[in-house]
């Protein structure tokens, strides 16, 4: 026992004669997989902490996917299959708006709510972006029928189109004219849409410009072959004119490969019964000029497209405009060039 306590004393004494060695914290070094190279201090920091990017719809959400991959953090405000026209913010969306770092929104009369609810989260360092900001835009058609068969706009007029004809009679009441907000459904208008948003991502997040150009690159060439291919399949095509039971959010499209249109309301129109003038219109239209196809677009309930088909043996097809996707769409990772080339298809049907 007594040579038990005299241990037990011996070993206090030596923790207590004891220095204390500071222990300092291991450095971290990020190593690039490719050269090898130690990636910069900001390249870490940004690997640690992405963009948080906050788009409203389904088109910029998908640009910045294909510029952006994953080292971003991308998120939709409008739920997959949602109606798009009358989305208003949620709490939730409150909290993911005052979070981001870019947030991209289309700028038109749907988006009214927007510049209200950044003045309240009073953000001086969010970037923002207004996807009617970045091309060329054009008039909603508000003539009964919606008839639109001219070409002669000045594009060069960013926002002024005021030699805009329209065909005017009494059967309906229309609203306002509003610049048309469905830009993206132009592949031209898609490319000038990457184009500025690769270079805000790159002026955001510099460590990963050459990745975001890169992709750009491959994307603005896909878009590229799009937009030949749509532009070859319409001017061989033997008709110029499409019939929208429905309304009409491709004026950018139809402006693009010179294409006329007739349809029952405007892209953004709150109206959802047409006037049986506008439908007897639309079924002369394609009688006369033996149109195969009428056209519904995304989350239509088809009614009129159905009525006009029943009178003159067309078939009904749907033309989508991108705006939103489905749930199972979005869930399965469907792209705007998917969409595009679908309604590629869709449209050689309904000019052959």
């Amino acid at each position: 026992m007594k040579r038990i306590i005299a241990l037990l004393l011996a070993l206090a004494l030596l923790a207590g004669c004891a220095q204390t060695i500071p222990v300092s914290e291991p450095e971290i070094i990020v190593i690039d997989a490719e050269t090898m190279e130690p990636i910069q201090e900001s390249t870490a920091e940004s690997l640690e902490a992405p963009l948080q990017i906050v788009t409203t719809i389904f088109p910029s959400f998908d640009f910045i996917r294909q510029i952006a991959g994953d080292r971003v953090e991308l998120t939709m405000l409008l739920s997959p299959g949602a109606e798009s026209h009358s989305f208003e913010p949620t709490p939730r969306d409150m909290v993911t708006l005052s979070n981001a770092d870019l947030f991209i929104y289309v700028g038109g009369h749907s988006d009214t709510w927007v510049h209200p609810i950044l003045e309240s989260l009073e953000r001086t360092d969010m970037r923002t972006v207004a996807l009617m900001d970045l091309v060329n835009t054009l008039w909603e058609d508000h003539g009964d029928h919606h008839h639109h068969d001219d070409h002669d706009h000045d594009h060069d007029d960013h926002h002024h189109h005021d030699d805009h004809e329209h065909d005017h009679d009494d059967h309906h009441h229309h609203d306002e004219p509003q610049l048309d907000e469905h830009v993206w459904t132009s592949p031209i208008n898609a490319i000038m849409i990457t184009s500025t948003l690769t270079d805000v991502l790159a002026e955001t997040d510099p460590a990963n410009a050459d990745y975001f150009r890169a992709n750009a690159y491959a994307f603005i060439q896909e878009l590229g072959a799009l937009d030949q291919a749509m532009a070859q399949m319409t001017a061989n095509s033997i008709r110029n004119t499409v019939v929208f039971g429905d309304r009409f959010p491709f004026i950018y499209l139809t402006e693009s490969f010179h294409l006329n249109h007739y349809s029952a309301f405007v892209g953004c129109s709150s109206e959802t019964q047409a006037s049986p003038a506008t439908v007897a219109f639309l079924i002369e239209k394609v009688r006369d000029e033996h149109i195969p196809v009428v056209f519904y677009i995304e989350f239509s309930d088809q009614s009129i497209a159905n009525v006009i088909a029943e009178a003159t043996g067309a078939r009904t097809l749907e033309l989508h405009s991108a705006h939103n996707v489905s749930q199972a769409d979005f869930d399965a990772g469907i792209t705007y060039l998917e969409i595009m080339y679908r309604n590629m298809e869709h449209l050689r049907e309904a000019l052959n």
